[in-house]
C-alpha cells in the first residue's frame, strides 16, 4: 500500500511517517530489480544514490521515480515504535537513538561510560574478579609439587582423586 493509506492505517499523517522514516525507525527498503537495466554496461544499478551521498547502516537507497509500498510487517514495526514511545513518555527520536544504542558497540560504550560517570550506571564489579583470580592462581600454586614426593607418600591434587605415588624401581 502507499504511504497515504499506511498513514491512515496508522492513524497518522503521511508526513509523520515520512519522519521516522528518516529517523530509521521504518523497516529497510529492499532493492527492487528492474530487468532492462541489468546487463548494460555502463547502468547504474537499480535505486542507486548520488554519487557521494551517505546513507544510514544497513540503508537502502531509494528507488528513484518510485514510492515506497507498505506491507503489514511494515505496519506492525510502525505500530510497535508508536506503542513504545507512548508507553515509555518518549519521543520518536529518543526511540532512534535507543535503537542506535543497541546497534552501534561504539555508541553503546559512551553512553555506559557517561551512565557510570553521572553514578545512574554502577561500574564493573573489578575487586570481586581480583579476589577470583588471585583465588584461582592460589589453587594451582598448591596444585604444583614443590619438591618430588618421597616413596610411598601420598600425592593430593585438587579436586581429583587422592593418588599413590609411584615408588621407585617399579
Amino acid at each position: 500500500m502507499r504511504i497515504t493509506e499506511a498513514a491512515r492505517r496508522l492513524d497518522m499523517t503521511p508526513r509523520m511517517l515520512r519522519y521516522r522514516e528518516s529517523l530509521g525507525l521504518l523497516p529497510l527498503l529492499r532493492p527492487a530489480v528492474r530487468k532492462h537495466a541489468a546487463g548494460r554496461p555502463g547502468a547504474r544499478r537499480p535505486g542507486a544514490g548520488r554519487p557521494g551521498e551517505q546513507l544510514a547502516a544497513g540503508a537502502y537507497p531509494p528507488q528513484a521515480g518510485r514510492h515506497r509500498q507498505f506491507t503489514d510487517s511494515d505496519l506492525a514495526a510502525v505500530a510497535l515504535g508508536v506503542a513504545l514511545e507512548r508507553r515509555y513518555d518518549i519521543s520518536p527520536v529518543a526511540l532512534a537513538f535507543g535503537i542506535r544504542v543497541l546497534a552501534d558497540p561504539r555508541v553503546r560504550a559512551d553512553v555506559a561510560e557517561l551512565g557510570r560517570r553521572i553514578g545512574r550506571i554502577q561500574p564493573p564489579p573489578v575487586r570481586a574478579l581480583d579476589f577470583e583470580q588471585e583465588r584461582a592462581q592460589r589453587l594451582l600454586r598448591l596444585g604444583e609439587p614443590s619438591s618430588p614426593p618421597a616413596a610411598g607418600a601420598r600425592r593430593v591434587i585438587p579436586g581429583g582423586p587422592v593418588r599413590q605415588a609411584p615408588r621407585p624401581g617399579r
